[in-house]
């Protein structure tokens, strides 16, 4: 009965909220110009102007100054950031319908991996490499904001990342241009819906263009510098597929190209996102970024750089409010009323799209607010997204699952029982007190006779890594009565996402020199890793029987950590970042390019090949890897005719047998490289997966079908072109342990 009323409330909330009369294109441009032709320069100006609500108590911002009121009133703010709640958007748009022109308020907020209900960071969750889950949970994000009176996210960040160090790898999917492509149009859909005249439908944001996730050194805001290729065949394709999905807005970069802060770049803005792309939407900056052209040299003046941004094609001003100021520089005619206009007809498009002209209030209702923020079928929800993220890294003699009967267990560590760290960093309303910790979820799976006992071990100090070692003798106390002992350690999420880039990448603190000293013990061990990123854990992947990659997971990472310790979820993740040996490896990521000096695996140590003299180059753990409780084989790779021209496809078909007797999904990932080409191609490129449940003892075959189209690349002028030669098929489990089988394209 329960199951049934959680699967009706889940249709209801799926279904299209209430809608207004949709408006053709071409009528509400129509209208739009209308509105333009009786405004202002000023108030064309204050429709650029985003400006962020009451900062004094950043991430739980729900105000909105006396000051800002007025503001709405004179028409010199068309949008708020950081505001939220149904009774105070209302207000403000009470505020605005007392404008001259009553044109109503666009309020937008990060909401990065859910709302109130927190789901797993973006990089965990593609990790379950679910398309479909990805759109799930931003449409059940999309609900809950927009009942709660947000029309706006800033999401999906779908910036490919190859450097663990920034820690903004958290809101991407990952290292991978095809994977990221998919699931950025995955979260695009899920956020608008299939119509955004529903009220239950936001407008997303994707960002941030472009190559933020390539700054060098990995530290948040400095410099990028890579060549046209890079950009157009690893960081471009996450943001094309976005855009081809219907993606409404999209905002700048903090970082330069080619010695152009983003936010002033015409070759980005206009040249290829509406020129190549064809994109209709709106264009908003980062946070002050236009105003940060003048740090990174590019512009004089803050007026100066206001010009140069809007006549690049940025639409929207975020907090910078530099826009609202530039009437002289419009009048002067360094601002064109052909470019103002345009940016002020793309705000209000969006504003229409979303049905606020009919309906200011349309978003404002405090009942559907309190009906569906954080209601069980969103829970339930965040516990599967949560499930599926989990990467089994390590499980040697079968050490996991865990008996739910054992005598005794010890929890270790002080991540154990924190719930405010498993919400993640972007947790932004998310509350502590919604979460389940670590602790929590394994005391409520175990029996009733097993004594859980608890110990921190470590300070999960929030702002710093905890030194003090005080609490390893009670840890090792816990340890020596226990059975087995679950090791919790990893990240506080403030070390991660924003402004959180981190020079090392290892265990922060003490936390490896406990692991340490309870290895000693010989105790049955579990590590349980609740990070924002790959880390480098040599010692621990080494000398540690099992190891559980957890993430974090949200509001029920601690119930779904339990479902896979204790065997009542099989785990199924794969990995989207590679795990590095060491920081000094960086960046390391599957799909590079060869050398003219690749390693011989026959000889490693040849001297005069591209290797390192003190550590190895392969990875810790490979793009795509992952284990489960089931045991995965791979037989008899063939395709279908090993010879192809023009649009014939090729099939490729691989035996996945299951040599255990437990039931389990495995990822079956394709790889292709191309041998021989004018421009040299990397080693191998994703290019297709599949997700089999496979019973024990069961096979099943995955079949992949690909033609001359899938297997193109962009020739020396950037233009889409298949050569003839031959390509090498890769099939398995990993980006490293794959069959293979040869093809050949003819012209």
């Amino acid at each position: 009965m329960l199951k049934h009323c959680v699967a009706l409330l889940i249709a209801l909330l799926f279904s299209n909220g209430s809608t207004y009369a949709q408006l053709s294109d071409q009528e509400m441009t129509r209208r739009a110009d209308s509105l333009i032709a009786q405004m202002t320069v000023e108030e064309k100006l204050g429709q650029l102007n985003q400006v962020a609500g009451d900062l004094s108590n950043f991430k739980r911002v729900a105000g909105i100054l006396p000051v800002q009121f007025q503001q709405i009133r004179e028409g010199k703010i068309g949008s708020m950031l950081m505001v939220y709640g149904a009774d105070l958007t209302r207000k403000a748009q009470e505020a605005a319908m007392q404008s001259r022109l009553k044109i109503p308020v666009l309020f937008g907020f990060d909401v990065i991996h859910g709302y109130r209900t927190t789901f797993p960071i973006p990089l965990a969750e593609s990790c379950a490499w679910d398309v479909e889950l990805a759109e799930r949970t931003a449409r059940m994000a999309a609900t809950e904001a927009a009942a709660a009176g947000i029309h706006w996210t800033f999401a999906p960040m779908v910036d490919i990342a190859r450097d663990p160090r920034w820690g903004r790898v958290i809101e991407g999917a990952g290292e991978d241009p095809y994977l990221g492509s998919l699931i950025a149009a995955a979260r695009v859909r899920g956020f608008q819906g299939a119509d955004l005249s529903a009220d239950n439908t936001i407008l997303a944001c994707v960002k941030h263009f472009v190559a933020y996730g390539a700054a060098e050194g990995g530290r948040d805001y400095n410099t990028v510098d890579v060549s046209e290729r890079t950009l157009r065949e690893i960081y471009f394709p996450p943001f094309k597929a976005a855009i081809d999905a219907g993606a409404a807005t999209l905002m700048t970069s903090f970082n330069e190209i080619s010695g152009t802060p983003a936010t002033l770049s015409r070759f980005l803005m206009t040249d290829v996102l509406r020129g190549e792309w064809n994109f209709k939407g709106m264009v908003v900056s980062d946070w002050e970024s236009i105003n940060e052209s003048r740090v990174h040299g590019a512009a004089k003046t803050n007026d100066d750089a206001a010009v140069l941004a809007i006549n690049a094609g940025v639409d929207m001003d975020m907090e910078g409010e530099l826009y609202v100021n530039l009437a002289k520089e419009v009048r002067a005619g360094k601002v064109s009323d052909a470019v103002l206009n345009q940016a002020v007809r793309r705000v209000l498009l969006a504003k229409f799209k979303l049905g606020l002209f009919d309906d200011p209030f349309r978003y404002c209702n405090a009942e559907r607010e309190k009906a569906l923020v954080l209601n069980p079928a969103h829970r339930a929800l965040a516990r599967e997204a949560a499930q599926k993220s989990i990467v089994l890294l390590k499980n040697d003699k079968n050490m996991l699952p865990l008996r739910k009967d054992l005598k005794t267990l010890a929890v270790i560590g002080g991540l154990a029982e924190s719930k405010r760290d498993m919400l993640g960093e972007w947790e932004m309303v998310g509350r502590p007190e919604d979460a389940v910790s670590v602790l929590d979820g394994i005391k409520k799976q175990v029996s009733d006779k097993t004594t859980v006992i608890y110990s921190k071990g470590y300070e999960a100090t929030r702002g710093k890594e905890s030194l003090s070692k005080a609490g390893f003798v009670e840890a090792i106390k816990a340890a020596k009565k226990s059975d087995a002992v679950v090791v919790v350690v990893g990240e506080t999420a403030d070390m991660t996402g924003e402004a959180h880039s981190r020079a090392s990448l290892d265990l922060p603190g003490v936390q490896e020199d406990l692991i340490k000293e309870l290895h000693t013990l010989n105790k049955p061990m579990v590590v349980v890793l609740t990070n924002g990123r790959p880390l480098s854990i040599v010692w621990t992947a080494e000398k540690v029987p099992a190891i559980v990659e957890a993430w974090h997971l949200g509001i029920e990472a601690g119930n779904a950590i339990a479902d896979v310790l204790f065997g009542d979820v099989n785990p199924s993740g794969k990995l989207t970042m590679t795990f590095p040996r060491s920081v000094g490896q960086i960046p390391i990521y599957y799909n590079h390019k060869n050398t003219g000096r690749p390693i011989n695996p026959q000889n490693p140590n040849d001297r005069y090949k591209s290797r390192y003299i003190d550590l190895d180059n392969t990875p810790l753990y490979p793009f795509g890897y992952g284990l489960s409780y089931s045991s995965f084989e791979y037989k008899n790779l063939r395709v279908s005719q090993r010879e192809f021209r023009g649009s014939e496809s090729v099939t490729i078909t691989v035996d996945v047998t299951n040599n255990s007797t437990v039931a389990g999904e495995e990822v079956v990932q394709l790889y292709v490289r191309d041998d021989v080409a004018s421009v040299t191609r990397p080693v191998k490129e994703l290019k297709g997966f599949k997700k089999l449940r496979i019973g024990g003892g069961e096979t099943k075959q995955a079949v992949f079908t690909i033609s001359a189209k899938d297997l193109m690349f962009l020739d020396r002028a950037f233009k889409p072109t298949m050569e003839a030669g031959t390509f090498t098929v890769f099939v398995g489990g990993n980006s490293a342990q794959t069959l293979d089988e040869k093809l050949e394209y003819l012209p």
